[in-house]
């Protein structure tokens, strides 16, 4: 018997027994009644009404999909050519929940980011020397410089504990990145996010320090005394031995390279302007402020750029509008591979997506979606800017977030909305959520230890705060492995399940840079 007729009679019976109890029963073509029938916790107002995507009611849809699926596997031929150029993206707090959730942005479940695309997937472990959970900080030393550390620590070996003044002095404990692996070869290099360009995840690439904070004289000051003799992030960045030779930096912070009786924002209180010292170690070296200045920069006449577009991280996407002078992440990429092009030797570039974190870490997931979905155009127009060839693109995440998904919304159902399974306290629940964070104050009535429905307190507001279950000023990453997707040259050996660290052993192998094992060997 078929498995529609099947349904049907037990529809019938079904009816028939709840009209013989009294119960309400259902035609046969009233689907939103018998939705409710089979799913009794639906709200009174639920009107189902499934995603339609033709033929996938069908057996033979999904039977031909995954034929074309192994067809496309088994035609995939190995690249084991020399990479020229590799380019790391980074979603700063980009777990599989977010990127799960973030697919129903841009059509629906069923729909890919540009990077899921990628025909090499891994899962990367994340964890800290000393913390199961980790930061942005420790990974950032293990993807980059291929050495795990202890939370909190920026380039520097799990012998540094964290705000260790004495410890940082210690160069012995200091680890190189990849980024000046390939300087030492001869190739091109940046760093560009939309954080401060002093923040932890690009600071990986060129410094080296125990408090990620440290991100300006005044900070190290308050933990380290004046005369510490250590330098701090932005001065390791202009003067540093990795960061005094990237060819292009963008990204915000720029309060931490001026002092503050130069600059009304500025937080340094040493004197000096960092930016005024990059300019003047070259007359071809190009400070901009807008993306306007970006996009008008002649890049033939040049030498290094420093892109400094915000005092703190540059603003959501969500909040910009048309007036707004920072430029977009896709915006900033496509003038960094311009630039980096012209190198015949190739290039390492690091570009993150930094803003998906502070989204998850604010409990409001409209930001770290739109976030992610931004993240994924810069990803989609570097692919199409570069040649698969010769050119190893490597996409992943630093860590996870506390961030939930779940509730049993149907196909099609806004992910922003209230599921429409109901807990047992009866109050609704919204389909994304948070383990803990800002949002548990606002929608918990502790007094009563009731919840508040949180379909009441929504606005469809982009700063919509999400529930959490407990409470903190700051919601907490998450613990689970992370996903790597991987493109071009060498794509391969990303597969499988593998340490954080083993990320840029992998891509110096592809881009034949460092002291290990390299391909052209």
């Amino acid at each position: 018997m078929r498995t529609s007729s099947v349904l049907s009679l037990w529809l019938i019976l079904g009816a028939c027994v709840l009209s013989a109890h009294g119960l309400p029963s259902c035609a046969m073509d009233d689907e939103d009644c018998r939705d409710r029938l089979m799913h009794p916790d639906l709200p009174e107002d639920h009107h189902y009404k499934a995603r339609e995507v033709d033929g996938e009611n069908s057996s033979e849809y999904w039977l031909n999909q995954g034929k074309q699926f192994v067809e496309t596997k088994t035609k995939t031929p190995l690249n084991t050519k020399k990479a020229k150029n590799v380019i790391m993206f980074l979603g700063d707090g980009m777990g599989l929940t977010t990127t799960s959730a973030a697919r129903n942005l841009i059509g629906g479940e069923h729909a890919e980011l540009s990077f899921e695309k990628f025909p090499y997937v891994g899962l990367a472990k994340t964890y800290a020397v000393d913390k199961i959970v980790p930061d942005s900080a420790n990974t950032a030393t293990a993807y980059l410089c291929g050495v795990k550390a202890m939370y909190g620590t920026l380039g520097v070996n799990g012998m540094v504990e964290r705000e260790d003044c004495q410890r940082t002095l210690d160069k012995s404990t200091h680890v190189t990145s990849i980024a000046q692996w390939a300087q030492d070869a001869g190739k091109s290099t940046g760093v560009v996010t939309t954080t401060r360009i002093t923040h932890a995840s690009p600071a990986g690439a060129y410094a080296h320090i125990a408090e990620r904070d440290w991100e300006d004289d005044t900070e190290v000051m308050m933990s380290c005394g004046r005369n510490s003799g250590i330098d701090d992030i932005a001065l390791q960045l202009i003067h540093g031995e990795t960061g005094s030779k990237f060819k292009i930096m963008m990204g915000g912070g720029k309060r931490h390279f001026v002092d503050s009786s130069l600059y009304s924002k500025g937080q340094r209180s040493d004197g000096r302007n960092l930016i005024d010292e990059f300019k003047a170690q070259n007359p071809r070296n190009a400070y901009v402020e807008t993306k306007e200045e970006l996009a008008n920069l002649n890049l033939k006449e040049v030498d290094r750029v420093l892109g400094l577009f915000h005092d703190a991280h540059l603003e959501f996407h969500l909040d910009t509008n048309e007036t707004s002078t920072q430029p977009t992440l896709e915006e900033m990429t496509r003038r960094t591979i311009e630039f980096l092009s012209q190198d015949e030797n190739g290039y390492f570039v690091f570009i993150e997506g930094g803003r998906i974190d502070s989204g998850h870490h604010d409990n409001t997931p409209r930001k770290a979606l739109d976030e992610t979905v931004e993240f994924s155009k810069a990803i989609q127009l570097a692919r199409e800017m570069t040649n698969e060839e010769d050119t190893l693109i490597v996409v992943t995440a630093d860590h996870s977030h506390a961030f939930t998904f779940g509730g049993y919304p149907y196909r099609g159902n806004d992910i922003f909305a209230r599921s429409p399974t109901n807990p047992n306290d009866k109050t609704p629940m919204m389909v994304l959520g948070y383990s803990n964070g800002p949002g548990h104050e606002k929608f918990y009535d502790a007094e009563n230890g009731k919840r508040h429905d949180p379909t009441t307190l929504m606005t469809g507001a982009p700063g919509d705060e999400y529930p959490s279950t407990f409470p903190r000023d700051s919601e907490t990453h998450g613990g689970e492995d992370v996903a790597v997707y991987a493109s071009g040259p060498w794509a391969h050996l990303f597969t499988g399940v593998y340490e954080q660290n083993a990320i840029p052993h992998m891509m110096a192998y592809a881009l034949c840079v460092g002291n290990g094992l390299k391909a052209c060997d």
